[in-house]
């Protein structure tokens, strides 16, 4: 039926409907009546086309050569454009395109009856021009011109009231974005300053309409705020008369206005509501506290909630052994005494989320997870690395940071989802880091312990020194293995990742912010910088800086910590993890143990009896300890290869995209959807020159590159066990 359908309405001749467009009587009981109207409502443009070719080619042989134009240019206008768009529709349907084919084998008729809407009133208007000359047998150029204008009055009428409807939508304009004021009946925006979907016309640009949200939230909300200084009289005045000299069908001069006012109004507010001072505060509060940048505050943290894990665990079971927010909001300010944090303000706005609510603590599995250093590479960037929210506590945990007024002009939830990731992964490393460390030094106090009795053995018979001796040295080679890695990730991470991009952040905002407080001061409503909107500035000029161009450098930043962390790249997240559980879960069993991977001597078990070679929980412990070793190298050595690999792929990004401004109404998104494009050449160089130089750390002295010797017999083995 579609493909009569078309043909019908490209002037062909059909069954299914009657000679005067109606459909066929035969059909009507066999249709749904939606279906009916959409096939009348096809028919009837069909019908009106068809008549006027039949005109047209009529009139075309007429003496007249005014009238012969005429039919000229009409034929040319209806096969350019009516012709093209039935040739059009039929292709859509030949490749089933999903806008018009449902399911790929289905079209609706109302989906047809849309597409061919557009041509219901010119082609009742041209029907009832032939219909006119046809009337007259002989045409006059004067009297057919007369006729011509006067049928095209009607575009003037309309486009005056056009005008006039565009001026009320003006009106309205400008009370959003000159006194940040909304109307009670159909306003452009929200209450919390989104605009409504359909309430903008659609000859504005995308960037206007970002403008005027971003200008509109601005002065809504300083006039909401008491006491908060207000825009200029005269700024105003200015911007009202700028409205007032346009209108939004003259796309380019109204963007021009616009952009203007979205330039002064960025300025003021430079000046006078957010200063440079508050963004550094809050540049130093971020990094300090979600960046781990106050290492005191941060360990202390980290201690704080494994004492608060401890105490819980100790608890007879009930409702006061359950972790909940305000317990992890109170270990905040206990982690502060005695630190720096202790009287910073901005630690108030610090607190822990548990999305899955209150949970009794949990210990560290010391089973071996199967498939570990195999999981799934899920794509989408930074929301892959929310496997790391479970590892400060044992269940997702995300730290979060209250902004207000007049923060909310720089930061957003989309910079707060990448801290609050940033954080996770810092801590995570922060957290496995500490606790190895505290098994090296257990370690360390058992063997000097133990060498009190023992001189410079281990102890035990001539049959078990031997056999002691390889656990013990393999379960300190794990430990500097693990230690190794950890201490070179975490300089890596903190000092050539971390602090030279916050000291480069903080130098460019000084420098811009400076600069561009001078400029404010002298030209805050004459100079037009229109053309730095939206616009990457590149390092070392001394260009306009607004809260555009300092959100542009702040997701700049962001985009290569993630880089420079390695959480944009989902194959070495996958891989980070489970070598942090490994290690995780190396501490915990030697913590079992007492403190030392060889069994006291005179523990049951620890040396031979009877026709046994070696103690049996001496042989337990080395299973155990053999198969932490052969797997954290197996992890070390995949996330070397992948490390190297990423290098030679296409630049890292995290995907989160920086020309959304914080009015937007999609920039509030999750990790996984708030990612942002890569800043140019300069740094993707940057991100690729630190993980080469994180390469050749790891690989010191080949200790990844050269092939390994296996240790799957080892002790058990010389000791006859295989």
């Amino acid at each position: 039926m579609i493909a009569e359908v078309l043909l019908v309405l490209a002037g062909h001749s059909s069954s299914l409907f009657t000679a005067d467009s109606s459909l066929n009587p035969a059909l009507a009981p066999l249709l749904h009546p939606g279906e009916q109207q959409c096939l009348e409502s096809l028919g009837l443009i069909a019908f009106r086309y068809r008549k006027i070719k039949v005109s047209c080619s009529t009139l075309s042989r007429s003496s007249s050569r005014y009238i012969c134009a005429l039919c000229a240019t009409l034929s040319h206008i209806l096969k350019e454009e009516y012709e093209s768009l039935v040739i059009e529709t039929e292709a859509k349907v030949l490749r089933r395109d999903s806008a018009l084919v449902g399911s790929g084998a289905f079209v609706p008729l109302s989906s047809v009856r849309a597409i061919f809407s557009e041509w219901d009133a010119p082609l009742a208007t041209l029907s009832t021009l032939m219909d006119e000359l046809e009337s007259e047998k002989q045409w006059k150029p004067g009297p057919l011109i007369d006729m011509l204008l006067a049928r095209s009055s009607i575009a003037d009428i309309i486009s005056r009231i056009s005008i006039t409807v565009q001026g009320v939508w003006r009106t309205q304009l400008t009370a959003f974005i000159v006194h940040g004021s909304l109307s009670p009946t159909d306003p452009l925006a929200s209450e919390d300053y989104i605009l409504k979907e359909g309430h903008i016309p659609s000859c504005v640009s995308t960037q206007t309409r970002d403008s005027i949200a971003y200008v509109g939230r601005a002065i809504g909300t300083i006039n909401a705020v008491r006491g908060q200084r207000q825009l200029p009289r005269d700024i105003a005045s200015e911007h009202t008369m700028m409205l007032e000299s346009v209108l939004p069908e003259d796309q380019h001069a109204f963007d021009l206005v616009i952009s203007q006012i979205r330039t002064n109004v960025g300025e003021w507010l430079w000046l006078n509501v957010l200063t440079r001072n508050d963004i550094e505060d809050a540049l130093d509060s971020l990094g300090n506290y979600f960046l781990l940048r106050n290492g005191e505050f941060s360990l202390s943290l980290i201690r704080e909630i494994e004492r608060l894990k401890t105490s819980r665990l100790a608890t007879r079971a009930g409702s006061t052994s359950m972790i909940r927010e305000q317990d992890l909001n109170l270990a905040l300010l206990r982690a502060s005494l005695g630190t720096t944090a202790q009287h910073d303000p901005y630690l108030g706005r610090l607190r822990f989320s548990l999305p899955s609510g209150p949970l009794r603590p949990l210990l560290p599995s010391l089973s071996s997870p199967r498939g570990q250093s195999s999981l799934p590479l899920t794509h989408g960037g930074p929301s892959s690395t929310s496997l790391f929210n479970s590892h400060l506590l044992g269940t997702s945990l995300s730290l979060c940071y209250t902004i207000s007024w007049p923060l909310d002009l720089f930061l957003d939830r989309a910079d707060l989802s990448a801290y609050a990731t940033l954080f996770a992964f810092l801590s995570a490393l922060r957290k496995t880091h500490t606790r190895v460390h505290t098994c090296w030094t257990s370690l360390s106090n058992a063997q000097r312990a133990r060498r009190r009795w023992t001189g410079l053995g281990e102890g035990g018979t001539t049959e078990d020194l031997d056999v002691r001796k390889r656990l013990l040295r393999c379960g300190w080679g794990i430990v500097r293995d693990m230690g190794w890695f950890l201490d070179t990730l975490s300089g890596y991470v903190l000092m050539d990742v971390v602090d030279v991009e916050f000291r480069k952040l903080k130098d460019r905002v000084g420098k811009e912010g400076n600069g561009s407080s001078a400029r404010a001061e002298s030209n805050i409503a004459s100079q037009s910088h229109a053309d730095t909107q939206n616009a990457t500035i590149p390092s070392g000029t001394s260009s306009h800086l607004d809260f555009t161009t300092l959100r542009t450098i702040h997701t700049g930043y962001l985009d290569r910590l993630l880089n420079g962390c390695l959480l944009t790249n989902p194959s070495l997240t996958a891989i980070l993890q489970p070598i942090l559980d490994v290690c995780e879960r190396f501490v915990a069993q030697v913590e079992r143990w007492g403190g030392d991977v060889l069994p006291a001597l005179l523990f049951e078990g620890s040396l031979k009896e009877g026709d046994e070679q070696v103690g049996a929980m001496v042989k337990e412990r080395w299973l155990v300890v053999a198969e932490i070793d052969q797997t954290l190298r197996d992890l070390l050595e995949a996330f070397y290869e992948q490390l190297a690999a990423s290098t030679s792929q296409q630049p890292f990004s995290s995907g989160m995209d920086t020309s959304k401004s914080m009015f937007l109404p999609g920039a509030n998104q999750t990790t996984a959807n708030m990612s942002r494009n890569a800043k140019g050449v300069e740094g993707t160089d940057d991100s690729r020159r630190h993980v080469e130089r994180l390469l050749l750390r790891l690989d010191f002295n080949g200790g990844l590159s050269k092939a390994r010797r296996k240790i799957s017999g080892g002790i058990l083995a010389e000791g006859g066990l295989e």
